[in-house]
């Protein structure tokens, strides 16, 4: 390490990602002496961080949770949201995900008990970019039922609905629960947003798996019309770039057909509806098929023809 401030918030980072590290493996984690390791501890404990001396053959350290930590001043609504952003990047796939991992490790241990309850009690599903719309209290309130296995009463869209939540999934940039509806006795999804769960909570249930082991998959099918897809699928190729194209897809399919044309395959609930989807995009289109694409395509153009006759 070039300089003693930066060694030392390397070996505070290192302490807080595991309970315990062997003297030895921290010093050649360092590349310094097992000596300055030990220095650099009596330093890290003179600014107050509580750092354990572990007995054994090598010896080593451990970084004690305890209130003698300088505080994060932040409060249960800043708490949820960091934990939320948190999970959801290390969840990603993104290139951050190991250091959002990190990070949510480290800002865990320096929260009040109080807090890290409630950072622990968030658990996500990721399927695709999202954001946050939903009220933190409410995921809160969800997540906890999920975790505990109790049922939940709540109002959804002016109806009351008794469930047992099962998992809470981020897609398109809305937070969906997944939940077993006790009086339709059948699998239901939920747009948390539209959700005010009612306490106190109900029962402890046994979960069930959802319907195919995947629950990302289990809700995109939900969203396409059901476990066997879309109704109405087609193929065009249109005169843009996929790059330009793919964030506007959702759940279709693009491959690039030329520097400045790709193919695009999308579903739909009827071949109208499919037609006009392709047609928002502002470039010429070539139906590769069905043919039930194309008859839609010229229905719209006939009306569009219409209407600007």
């Amino acid at each position: 390490m070039s300089t003693t401030s930066a060694r030392l918030l390397a070996l505070l980072s290192l302490l807080q990602a595991r309970r315990d590290w062997p003297g030895p493996l921290l010093a050649g984690r360092l590349d310094v002496s097992e000596r300055t390791v030990r220095r650099d501890v009596d330093r890290l404990r003179e600014l107050g961080y509580p750092i354990l001396a572990i007995k054994g053959p090598d010896g080593g350290y451990r970084l004690d949770a305890g209130a003698d930590l300088p505080p994060l001043l932040f409060d249960d609504g800043q708490a949820v949201a960091l934990a939320v952003a948190l999970r959801l990047a290390a969840a990603s796939g993104a290139d951050v995900a190991a250091d959002a991992a990190r990070a949510l490790t480290t800002v865990r241990q320096l929260l009040p008990a109080r807090l890290r309850h409630r950072v622990d009690a968030v658990q996500v599903t990721v399927d695709g970019a999202t954001r946050n719309p939903a009220d933190p209290d409410v995921l809160v309130a969800l997540t906890a039922a999920i975790r505990a296995r109790e049922e939940l009463r709540f109002d959804h869209d002016g109806t009351r609905r008794r469930v047992q939540p099962h998992h809470l999934v981020a897609r398109g940039g809305r937070w969906y629960l997944v939940a077993w509806d006790l009086d339709r006795d059948d699998w239901r999804v939920f747009r948390a947003d539209r959700v005010t769960p009612r306490v106190p909570t109900g029962p402890r249930f046994t979960p069930r798996e959802v319907p195919g082991g995947d629950v990302a998959a289990f809700v995109t099918a939900r969203f396409r019309g059901g476990d066997a897809g879309w109704p109405c699928r087609g193929e065009v190729l249109l005169d843009l770039p996929a790059a330009e194209v793919a964030p506007y897809v959702h759940d279709g399919v693009v491959e690039p057909a030329g520097p400045d044309r790709c193919r695009l395959t999308l579903g739909a609930w009827s071949w109208i509806g499919l037609a006009a989807n392709v047609a928002r995009f502002d470039a010429d289109v070539e139906v590769v098929g069905p043919p039930e694409l194309r008859a839609a395509c010229a229905a719209l153009a006939r009306r569009f023809a219409a209407a600007s006759g």
